[in-house]
């Protein structure tokens, strides 16, 4: 598998979004183990210590825990605790933009509603 990496983040912190979504896109769940660091090296060509980093942030942020001798693993409500901080961010973040891009083109609620029924999978307008 390739990977591109962006040259504008370290790539420890992408490496970590990317564990990020495979938790909110429901790939990793409670008790599932992480790959280990070695393996995410060697397959990603990485330094093993950009993994740790990446790694490390996990559980900094309880989203991981570590097992003395066996890994690393997801801990218990690692999704809902990543869901709620990402609704939160996106709504102090993403959101007030999305906002004002709405206003200055002059969208209407149901402009977007029929788009979005129009373009989500399975919607239907």
């Amino acid at each position: 598998m390739t990977v591109g990496w962006n040259d504008n983040t370290p790539i420890y912190r992408q490496l970590k979004e990317r564990v990020v979504g495979m938790m909110l896109d429901g790939i990793l769940k409670a008790g599932d183990a992480l790959p280990s660091v070695r393996q995410i090296a060697a397959e990603y060509q990485l330094n093993p210590i950009t993994v740790s980093k990446a790694y490390q942030e996990l559980v900094d942020e309880n989203l991981v825990e570590k097992r003395r001798g066996i890994g690393m693993y997801v801990t218990e409500g690692a999704s809902e605790k990543l869901l709620a901080s990402e609704r939160e961010r996106f709504i102090r973040e993403e959101w007030p933009a999305m906002v004002e891009r709405i206003r200055r083109l002059g969208l209407n609620v149901e402009q977007l509603l029929h788009a979005s029924g129009n373009n989500a999978p399975g919607g239907s307008a």
